[in-house]
Order: structure tokens, then C-alpha cells, then sequence
């Protein structure tokens, strides 16, 4: 999320909890989920149909809110939010990012000097609904672990080729937005199973909310890339990454930033890259809203649901030949959605905050190395459009790159594993075996 997400900081937190503090609401219990096929869907217009429906779904007054509007409403003014009543300084200008009158006009909006005025440490017990976990400054959950090949996996006597060539990759797993450690040992696990190395990277949601220009973000990604560079070093070494969501597509870009910078030679090790869930190829306030309104409801949001369902309130879509009903958001979502979407109107459109992320998507749309692409996707992603994806697909192609794709239609936003782990997993295994496996697939 790289300089954008320092301007956001602890009045997104306020945002979000005076959202859904304002309104009482019980989240339905989960139901099945659709499943694909064993196959992707390659059908433009279901992808389409599904797209436009979710977009559709959203409340008309959404767009007809103001955040004058909203800091008259009476539950702003009483609301209690569970956060330290301290001063929160914006950025320091001498790091010649934003210019503080511009950090200082967002801060200081109507409704979020409300929220400020109003906050105080929580009295009394939290609904168990809303429990809020703080973590500490020496947090368990480390940003990047290595995970050694499972020794079955391993060739000690050095007559396997493939044994070999996987020894030498790194496959580096980019997590999504408030993903932890433990989210992806199942992806890690899947790749030391057949004999990778893996680096798991993951930042936590209070680190990036917190950061500060210069400060322990970019240093923890100055950090992995020199320890990849570092790995790079001794001659048939390689990388392949795969990436979750938009925070893990723009955590690649910056890694591909301070490659370019270090020695452009280390842009031909990468030998692929997989992208789950993303990317959309400019800032969107409404997808940077659906990201982080996911990543502060988690399980809750609605953003993780794709049910079949009889609710009045659920939506009927049709997806090719087979319909389901998609949850629509409850009210406390929609109020969080609202807001968090016109708060990132502003942010998005700073020019100096604009300019720096389009700097990085302009590097991964047109500067990539020319490595294989698989994009895994699904229809009824209600954080990333598919549109957005099949858009940013076949312009990859365009420019020449080897790309393959798979819809898995039904799935949520970063759950196509845990829906549906055999086509996942058929697909990394097809790609690995053309693409990065090249010299031993047919021994």
C-alpha cells in the first residue's frame, strides 16, 4: 500500500468503528458456498453479468452522501470510539511526500474532528460481536518467514533434475490486506510439499494504518528485497511470486522498483508470478473501500460470502446457466462502505498520492519482467471486479507476455483455495510444470 496508506492512519480506524458502532446488527450464519467446475470459466459475458450485478448491489443513497452530511448525524457526536483520546500528527512535510495542508484538511474534516472531539477509551464490557484485538508492539506474527522443502521432497542423491531446480526457487507469497502468518501456511505447506522453498510475507493491518514515510512499512520491504536479492546471487537461482489482492500486486511493484534500482539483472530471475484476486490498474475509491471495509469486518463482511439463500434481501444473479442469490451488504457495511469510499475520494485524488501509485501500477501494467502470468479470479469477487482483471489480462497479452487465466466464478475474494482447492491447485501445478519446471517436466 506503500505512501498512500500513511495518510490514512488512525482516522480510518475512527471511520470504520463509528460505522458500524451506529448501528445494531446480527450477521446471518454462513452458508455453503457455490463451487466451480473443474474447469475455468472462460465466458466474458457471465463474468460481465456478475460484475455489473454486484455494482448494482449498492444502496442508492450511498452515492448521495456527503461527509458535511455525515458529521451532522447524531450518532457521531455520540459515539464512543475505542481508541486512546491522544493527538494524532499527520505527515512530517520534510520527508517532500504530501504537503502537510493537505494532510492537515483530511484530518481535520467536519466529521472526522467529531469523531477525534468525541473518542475515549471504551467503559464497560465489548459486544463479543466487535471485539477488538490490540497488538502489541512485539507481535508474534512476523512479517516474513522462510519455509524449509519437506525433506521427503528432497533428492539426496542429486540424480533428480526436478529435486534440483525446485531447490534453487523461492516462491514468495505476498499476503492481501490484514492477512497474518497462519492465513497462508496452507499455501506455504502446498508449495514445500513439492519440494519449493517459501517466503511468506504478511503486513499487519495496525502497521500499515500506522505508517509513517521512511518509517518500518518500507523498511520491512527494503528488507525482503535485499534478502531476496541476497539469495539471487549464487548463479540458477529463481523467484516466483504470488500475490494476494491489491496490497500483495502493489508490494510485487515495489519490490520490482527497488530490483530495477539494485540491477536490472535480477528482474530476468523472476521465472513467474501468480496473482490471486487482483489487480485493478488504478486507484478506485470504491475497491480501496471494499478492501479495507473486508479487511476491519473480516469474516463479517460481506465481501466473504457467496450463498445460495432465500432472504428477501439477497440479490438473484445469473451466472451462465445456473443462478444463485448474493447476499447484499447489512446496514452497518454499507454505512462503513459509504464512508470509507468518500474518504478515499480524497485521499485517492491528492495528486502527490496519485502520483506515486500510479508510478508503481504504471510499472506493473507496462514494466514487468517477462516472466508467465496466471491471474486466478472469480466473478463474484465483491473487492476486485472481474471486469477489472480481464481488462488488465488482455493487455498484458497484448504487450506480448505469456498469460493464463481461470474465473472461478462462484468464489470470494482471496477464498478460491479454501472453496475450491482442486482446481487451485490443478492450476499452479500447470503453471509450474510449463513454465518454471521446464527442464525436468518430461524426465
Amino acid at each position: 500500500m506503500g505512501s498512500l496508506s500513511g495518510i490514512i492512519q488512525r482516522p480510518v480506524i475512527a471511520a470504520a468503528v463509528a460505522a458500524l458502532a451506529s448501528v445494531s446488527v446480527e450477521f446471518s450464519d454462513e452458508l455453503q458456498s457455490f463451487r466451480s467446475s473443474d474447469t475455468c470459466s472462460t465466458s466474458e459475458q457471465s463474468s460481465s453479468l456478475l460484475s455489473n450485478s454486484v455494482q448494482d448491489s449498492n444502496f442508492s443513497w450511498v452515492s448521495h452522501i456527503s461527509v458535511s452530511k455525515l458529521a451532522n448525524l447524531s450518532f457521531v457526536t455520540r459515539i464512543r470510539v475505542p481508541v486512546p483520546n491522544v493527538s494524532f500528527p499527520v505527515l512530517d512535510v520534510s520527508q517532500n511526500f504530501v504537503p502537510n495542508t493537505l494532510g492537515s484538511s483530511v484530518a481535520s474534516s467536519p466529521f472526522l474532528v467529531n469523531l477525534y472531539r468525541s473518542a475515549e477509551l471504551a467503559k464497560g464490557p465489548k459486544s463479543s460481536a466487535f471485539k477488538t484485538t490490540t497488538i502489541p508492539p512485539s507481535s508474534p506474527d512476523i512479517l516474513y518467514r522462510w519455509h524449509l522443502p519437506e525433506p521427503s521432497t528432497i533428492d539426496v542423491s542429486g540424480s533428480s533434475d526436478c529435486s534440483s531446480e525446485k531447490s534453487r526457487t523461492v516462491v514468495v507469497l505476498l499476503g492481501w490486506l490484514g492477512s497474518k502468518q497462519k492465513h497462508l501456511n496452507k499455501y506455504a505447506e502446498w508449495y514445500t510439499s513439492r519440494g519449493f522453498h517459501v517466503i511468506t510475507f504478511t503486513f499487519p493491518l495496525a502497521e500499515i494504518l500506522s505508517y509513517q514515510v521512511g518509517g518500518k512499512t518500507e523498511q520491512d520491504i527494503d528488507l525482503l528485497a535485499t534478502h531476496l536479492a541476497d539469495w539471487l546471487e549464487e548463479d540458477g537461482k529463481n523467484l516466483v511470486f504470488h500475490t494476494f489482492s491489491n496490497t500483495g500486486w502493489l508490494t510485487y511493484g515495489a519490490i520490482l522498483e527497488k530490483f530495477q534500482k539494485q540491477d536490472l539483472s535480477l528482474l530476468g530471475r523472476i521465472r513467474g508470478c501468480i496473482v490471486d484476486s487482483a489487480p485493478v490498474a488504478a486507484p478506485d475509491p470504491q475497491v480501496w473501500a471494499s478492501g479495507f471495509s473486508a479487511a476491519f469486518l473480516k469474516k463479517h463482511s460481506v465481501a466473504t460470502k457467496v450463498h445460495a439463500s432465500s432472504k428477501e434481501s439477497d440479490m438473484e444473479v445469473l451466472v451462465g446457466s445456473k443462478t444463485f442469490m448474493e447476499p447484499k451488504p447489512a446496514i452497518a457495511e454499507s454505512a462503513l462502505l459509504a464512508v470509507l469510499e468518500k474518504f478515499f475520494d480524497v485521499i485517492l485524488n491528492i495528486p502527490m498520492v496519485n502520483r506515486r501509485l500510479s508510478d508503481v501500477l504504471n510499472l506493473l501494467s507496462s514494466g514487468q519482467p517477462s516472466c508467465p502470468q496466471l491471474y486466478i479470479y472469480s466473478s463474484a469477487d465483491r473487492v476486485i471486479p472481474a471486469g477489472s482483471v480481464e481488462s488488465f489480462i488482455e493487455k498484458q497479452r497484448r504487450a506480448g507476455h505469456e498469460v493464463r487465466a481461470c474465473n472461478f466464478v462462484f468464489t470470494p475474494h482471496v477464498d478460491h483455495f479454501r472453496n475450491d482447492p482442486k482446481l487451485y491447485t490443478t492450476q499452479l501445478s500447470q503453471f509450474l510444470d510449463d513454465y518454471v519446471l521446464t527442464h525436468c517436466k518430461h524426465s
